[in-house]
């Protein structure tokens, strides 16, 4: 496999996570206010709801991290080229550094971190 690809699949997986963690926090937070029995946590439709809620939370992260790439470029926090093959560079100084670099792993772009 292709490193763009492993590091495309690794930012998905990232994504994927958080949004697990996040719903296996809201899961803790009805255990403790409603009554739920435990065989409910293993009927296909919960599963099926928590596979539903993973992706749309990769989905919601991605729309995201596109907003604050296209945020930042408008911003001039980072300079593109229409070359796709030559890297994005991403001053240290962006606010959503963070959520821009996910937007470019999760796309694959290539970016460097500049100082100016």
């Amino acid at each position: 496999m292709k490193p763009v690809t492993v590091d495309i699949l690794r930012a998905h997986l990232m994504a994927a996570s958080l949004t697990a963690m996040g719903a296996e926090a809201l899961i803790l937070l009805v255990l403790l206010v409603l009554p739920v029995s435990e065989e409910t946590f293993s009927s296909t439709p919960f599963r099926l709801l928590a596979l539903a809620l993973i992706v749309s939370g990769v989905i919601v992260i991605r729309r995201l991290a596109h907003a604050a790439f296209e945020q930042a470029v408008q911003r001039r926090y980072v300079t593109t080229h229409l070359a796709l093959s030559r890297p994005v560079s991403v001053t240290t100084r962006c606010p959503r550094r963070g959520l821009v670099i996910l937007h470019l792993r999760l796309t694959g772009r290539p970016f460097v971190l500049a100082s100016h």
